[in-house]
């Protein structure tokens, strides 16, 4: 009988023998380099037919993301999970999924007040590649391992490799090293039965179908990337409290406009003025979530910090002074 953790390794060696295929033969299958029939006679065009070509054909990634949704909260719990837990959502892309990811991860701390080390990136050819192109660094498995191996995954991590073809060495070796050191593993791609999605977990494919130019795969398959994502990030800082209602109560007030985002938040969630709203924000050191608490549960600014922290940061439990259950 084979354990677990046998079958992840089996299942990472295949992904790894998958990608060694003839990449000619491999390419012609994804639907992602096919020619767009839509498109045809393209650079023929004017602007305004050049336009709307793009824009009829991007009408299709929602309808494409949407199928894909049970997989998509499927993932959404086991961030938030492994969040709560103490471990950490690290995106791997290469490219334009790479530096989708990487925007995705830098807008998370700033947006919710999280931990710079909650969700990471993990980019072939590192920091540098987000503005220069060394895309050749995708093709190595041995690259990908090593970079994965360096954030030292554990079973409270959540690895999360992103490919439009699904078949980047670069990100497959690195998902299969994750998975086989006990990490939950996931995978984001625009093609089905790829070697990403066998060695992942939970795969989350939009099949946006080809690309206006083809294989220029920044366009509808980076689009859906990019939606799903904020799918992922958001649902997760969602579940784990950091929204209340449908409002940013965790953002950093580091600036001007987020000063005055915070205090229109707390306008909204407690239908109050605004010089009650600053003089609440003042007192409760300029964080939201407390101020927020001290209204809503009318408690002074240590109780509601203590609320805070008994509820791991969800402002709804805390104002409600519940353990979460994930």
């Amino acid at each position: 009988m084979l354990t677990s953790t046998t079958t992840q390794e089996l299942a990472a060696d295949q992904a790894k023998e998958d990608v060694k295929k003839d990449p000619s033969s491999l390419l012609q299958e994804l639907t992602t380099e096919s020619q767009n029939d839509a498109s045809q006679g393209f650079d023929t065009k004017s602007a305004l037919e050049i336009a709307r070509i793009i824009n009829h054909d991007d009408a299709k990634v929602s309808a494409a993301v949407k199928k894909a949704i049970p997989e998509i909260a499927q993932v959404i719990d086991q961030v938030a999970r492994s969040l709560r837990d103490g471990g950490r959502l690290i995106y791997v892309g290469a490219g334009s999924s790479g530096r989708i990811a990487a925007l995705d991860a830098s807008e998370c701390p700033p947006t919710y007040s999280s931990s710079p080390g909650q969700v990471q990136y993990i980019m072939a050819g590192g920091p540098k590649a987000l503005a220069s192109a060394v895309e050749v660094n995708e093709d190595s498995e041995e690259l990908g391992q090593r970079d994965i191996a360096r954030r030292r995954p554990t079973r409270k991590d959540v690895v999360l490799g992103i490919s439009a073809s699904g078949r980047t060495p670069y990100v497959v070796a690195a998902v299969a090293y994750a998975r086989a050191r006990g990490a939950r593993t996931a995978a984001v791609t625009c093609n089905q039965g790829t070697p990403l999605a066998a060695a992942a977990d939970i795969t989350i494919v939009a099949e946006v179908g080809p690309e206006v130019v083809s294989g220029s795969t920044r366009m509808k398959a980076g689009t859906a990337q990019k939606m799903i994502l904020n799918m992922i990030t958001t649902g997760a800082m969602t579940r784990l409290g950091y929204v209340y209602e449908n409002l940013m109560v965790n953002v950093h007030m580091q600036n001007s406009k987020l000063v005055e985002r915070g205090i229109r938040i707390l306008m909204c969630a407690c239908k109050i003025d605004r010089p009650t709203a600053v003089e609440t924000i003042k007192s409760a050191g300029r964080s939201v979530p407390v101020a927020l608490v001290m209204l809503k549960a009318r408690v002074d600014k240590p109780e509601a910090v203590r609320r805070l922290a008994k509820s791991d940061g969800n402002v709804r439990l805390a104002i409600e002074d519940n353990v979460l259950e994930l």
